[in-house]
């Protein structure tokens, strides 16, 4: 048995975002391994310019996602004119300036954004090595104490409550989810459930080769990463 820390992931919009293309910015049913990376370091108050540690935690986490509450696709076309005097909010303290040469800000910025709307998602999480720093614990409360205000995918969807949903033991992630749902008596047959974990779910639906992780160091996603999925019944 292995213990697991639970996220509860639920608000207004969250964006699991997947590929992008251009200006498309399409999501996914699950929150990528590189997401939930950012989301604790942010909590830690970790830099995102230290790629190699940022990718050392990406390598250690093991997480299982159980879908509770779909909600909604929403799409959101957005235009702004924008003008390099003008600049932005960080997490991080710090005003961010915008770059470029002064004539490619003669066009709109445009981007096609999807969310999805009041949904909620549960994630069993551990760490392997689990003894290396930072610790499960350690997470645990930085969750509870954030150094950085945290969001769901885009800092335009801040979550709805404290992200921390308490503990599970498992033989894996998926077990651990699995455990949850008998205490609460509920329908395990029903939502959907994706894992980053070989063997968490047995025969899966599904596998999708996905781009699920980032190299912070170079700042894009390389490769791809089995996700396995249970399909909802």
């Amino acid at each position: 048995m292995a213990r697991h820390l639970l996220l509860r992931l639920e608000g207004p919009l969250m964006a699991f975002g997947t590929t992008a293309i251009d200006h498309r910015r399409p999501v996914q049913p699950w929150p990528a391994t590189s997401m939930l990376t950012g989301l604790l370091a942010n909590a830690l108050g970790w830099d995102r310019a230290e790629g190699a540690r940022l990718e050392r935690l990406q390598a250690r986490l093991r997480w299982a996602a159980r879908i509770e509450r779909p909600g909604e696709h929403l799409y959101d076309f957005q235009t702004a004119q924008l003008s390099k005097q003008e600049v932005g909010w960080t997490t991080r303290g710090v005003v961010e300036e915008r770059g470029g040469g002064d004539k490619s800000y003669n066009s709109p910025h445009l981007r096609d954004r999807d969310y999805r709307a009041d949904a909620s998602v549960l994630v069993a999480l551990r760490l392997e090595p689990a003894d290396a720093a930072p610790t499960l614990d350690e997470l645990a409360a930085a969750l509870e104490r954030p150094a950085r205000p945290l969001f769901l995918g885009r800092k335009g969807c801040p979550p709805a409550a404290r992200l921390a949903a308490g503990w599970a033991d498992g033989e894996n992630t998926a077990a651990a989810l699995e455990t949850i749902a008998a205490q609460q008596q509920a329908s395990w047959a029903q939502p959907a459930l994706y894992s980053n974990e070989a063997g968490a779910i047995a025969h899966p639906d599904r596998v999708h080769q996905a781009s699920d992780e980032r190299r912070f160091s170079t700042d894009v996603h390389a490769g791809t990463r089995p996700i396995f999925e249970r399909c909802a019944r």
